[in-house]
């Protein structure tokens, strides 16, 4: 196991001087950045050297008068061949914290499900590069002020004044290749915005994202829910009486039909929406598959998580509190909060109130917007130098079968979709073997998972790391 797992790279710090396992500095000449310093040898509950980061609120904009600030945490590489690189992390939710990201999933601090403690993470992607987690939008975790956005595109602006002032204060990452990362929804208008905003001081060359959610619900979600459960009745159980219900369900509402002769390689055209959606993107109450599958099986599994299908009794529980409340405290309501100069409130995993507002009444509302494969997407991919779309198999929020969907109605380089299918078995980790499937076309690179579930880095992070490295341009492929 140590052989898999690999040597763990720690920092030190060294008469006033940040250094790298390799001993080469980390500084920041802007006295601003000392206010953000966190040590690596004082961080609560972890009883070892993390290194040295920065941490904590960030105003979106240079007005002296700005109440909506972001919190983020910025770790350096561990190694300065990587020092030009910046990774951005976000996670989804809406309104879900990208600290989980960073302490369960890709962080140089590893506190996952059902660890008693913290340890390094021997695939933290400081490895590969410099990575900053930012809590957004206003309304997420630590971050501060009124949630005032009804849309990603107003979301990307705060992600856009926010990074301004980040570079401000931390001069020295100013032009480096900068990579937006994450989960779910935000990550391509986010980069959208950057680019057609050429003023920051900044490379963007590609994003990574995984189990987004790039259509609508429909599409990622009913439309596959079935042939989900019949490719995984170890786990989904049913009687025949309830799939014989299911399969009715599926066959009137288009479902069925849609699969079998709707998404082909090349597509045959713009795919059309099945009839349970009335010709709208709202699916009709008789036609509802994915929350019915979803109750039926926690009745038989009380174990069962739509994060990860695979989960059995007993629940692993988190120091953060998701998927479920069974820990014995929430690791950033305890006294790290003044270690990473996080103001003092109770932080929730995800936000229980909406990080969108209703644009014409400013009441809480929903995003309102236009799906990133029918909309900002395209156009992302075509600017980037490589874009990764990576999905776990084990994942039921959003089912990898509908990404496929999304991905084969999207236009983008001269063409509609792949035009070759995804073959199977073509993923592979270097001393493992076969672990999912890619396929690569047109500076789009998609990637599923075996034994993965929504949260990609924290269920299979070897998996991960290699595409992870293949954004970065530091392997020519993401299979080894």
């Amino acid at each position: 196991m140590s052989d898999f797992l690999g040597p763990v790279e720690t920092s030190a710090e060294t008469s006033g001087s940040y250094r790298r396992q390799d001993q080469t500095a980390v500084t920041f000449s802007n006295p601003a950045a000392a206010q953000y310093y966190v040590d690596g040898r004082t961080i609560p509950n972890v009883t070892f050297d993390a290194g040295p980061s920065w941490s904590g609120l960030m105003p979106i904009s240079a007005n002296p008068k700005e109440s909506r600030k972001l919190f983020f945490w910025f770790w350096p590489t561990n190694n300065v061949s990587n020092a030009r690189d910046l990774i951005f992390w976000t996670n989804g939710g809406p309104g879900c914290s990208s600290l989980e990201g960073f302490l369960q999933e890709n962080g140089p601090i590893s506190w996952s499900w059902g660890q008693a403690a913290p340890t390094p993470n021997p695939w933290a992607w400081t490895n590969l590069s410099n990575v900053v987690y930012v809590e957004q939008p206003v309304g997420t975790g630590f971050s501060q002020g009124t949630p005032d956005i009804s849309n990603d595109d107003e979301l990307a602006a705060e992600v856009f004044g926010f990074m301004e002032q980040f570079l401000e204060v931390f001069d020295e990452l100013k032009g480096s290749n900068f990579y937006v990362t994450g989960e779910s929804v935000h990550v391509p208008y986010i980069a959208n915005y950057i680019y057609e905003h050429p003023t920051l001081d900044i490379n963007l060359k590609g994003i990574w994202i995984a189990d987004p959610s790039l259509s609508y619900g429909v599409v990622q979600q009913e439309i596959p829910a079935l042939r989900f459960v019949q490719n995984n009745q170890n786990l989904f159980p049913f009687n025949s009486t309830f799939m014989a219900q299911l399969q009715n369900i599926s066959d009137a509402c288009g479902y069925t039909d849609y699969l079998e002769n709707y998404v082909t390689y090349p597509p045959n055209g713009t795919l059309p929406l099945p009839p349970a959606t009335n010709g709208t993107f709202t699916v009709t109450p008789e036609c509802r598959l994915h929350s019915p599958i979803q109750r039926a099986v926690t009745l038989i599994n009380p174990a069962f998580d739509v994060y990860r299908v695979s989960d059995t009794w007993p629940v692993p529980w988190s120091v953060l509190g998701f998927p479920r409340s069974t820990q014995e405290f929430i690791y950033f309501n305890r006294f790290v909060q003044d270690a990473i100069h996080a103001p003092h409130m109770t932080w929730t995993d995800c936000s229980t109130e909406s990080v969108y507002i209703n644009a014409t009444t400013g009441r809480p509302g929903s995003d309102t917007s236009i799906p990133s494969t029918l909309s900002v997407l395209p156009d992302v991919i075509e600017k980037s130098e490589r874009v990764v779309i990576a999905h776990g198999l084990a994942d039921f929020i959003l089912v990898a079968e509908g990404t496929r969907i999304a991905i084969q109605n999207m236009t983008w380089g001269g063409a509609q979709g792949f035009q070759t299918p995804i073959e199977p078995e073509t993923f592979t980790v270097k001393d493992m073997g076969v672990y999912g499937h890619t396929h690569t076309e047109r500076g789009l690179t998609y990637v599923e998972f075996y034994y993965s579930g929504h949260m990609t880095p924290q269920f299979v992070p070897w998996a991960v790391y290699q595409t992870v490295a293949y954004l970065l341009g530091k392997q020519p492929s993401p299979s080894l």
